[in-house]
């Protein structure tokens, strides 16, 4: 048994495999992070506790104080050149981010086409998977709500809008919702055509990946919690 914790900028959201499936998931903020140790009260002694992390190395020692009562071996995973069929072509692969990594190990253990990996968080990240499980290159914007705080805090008169998507917004918090899905979902059908012809998928996850899906123009699934995996798919095999 293997537990993966997947630190991000928002949540720390975790799962317990047994080596054939999962056998729980979850979130907690990380203001909570005390809460994990629920899990280590809850299920037996695992054999690896596997860490992916972004959230800084605060936020790791917290998560490891909470589970003090674990005392397996940590894996601390870092971006690679290659694992588990997928090739970093980054500039420096060491500067991916760990989550945008293992979602595309994620992606990779379950589709074989090329695709476009969507993770639709604080950040929105849209990342190119070509047929031969290469990472090509992805991108990065900020994610739906940081979207709407920013044109809130930075501008004199534009709201925190609680509007809604229309095809012709006709009051401000509609027009700035709209704009928002209209840039997250027009940034990733311009990845999915730069993509080209043949066999492709995009998956998307992340706590917006709901709302965007909605709205996108292309085939796409939804693939709750992808990092962890990509997380499984390394600690299983480490």
């Amino acid at each position: 048994m293997i537990v993966c914790i997947d630190s991000g900028n928002t949540r720390i959201k975790w799962g317990v495999h047994d080596g054939a499936r999962w056998l729980a998931q979850g979130a907690v903020a990380h203001a909570e992070v005390a809460d994990l140790a629920k899990l280590a009260a809850d299920w037996p002694l695992p054999d690896r506790i596997v860490l992916a992390n972004v959230a800084g190395a605060d936020a790791g020692a917290r998560i490891r104080d909470s589970l003090a009562g674990w005392s397996a071996p940590w894996l601390d995973l870092r971006p690679e050149r290659s694992r588990c069929g997928v090739s970093n072509l980054y500039r420096n692969p060491e500067k991916l981010g760990i989550d945008r990594w293992c979602a595309l190990i994620g992606a990779r253990a379950m589709v074989g086409s090329a695709a476009i990996v969507v993770m639709a968080g604080t950040a929105t990240t849209i990342d190119t998977l070509d047929a031969a499980g290469a990472f090509i290159g992805g991108m990065i914007l900020p994610g739906v709500d940081l979207m709407r705080r920013s044109l809130s805090s930075e501008t004199a008169a534009l709201p925190l809008a609680a509007g809604h998507y229309a095809d012709y917004p006709r009051c401000t918090d509609d027009a700035i919702v709209t704009g928002i899905v209209e840039a997250q979902a027009g940034a990733i059908e311009r990845a999915w055509r730069r993509l080209g012809e043949g066999d492709k998928v995009c998956l998307l996850s992340g706590g917006n990946a709901g709302l965007l899906i909605e709205y996108l123009g292309i085939p796409c699934r939804e693939i709750p919690n992808l990092p962890l995996e990509g997380m499984a798919r390394i600690g299983l095999g480490a």
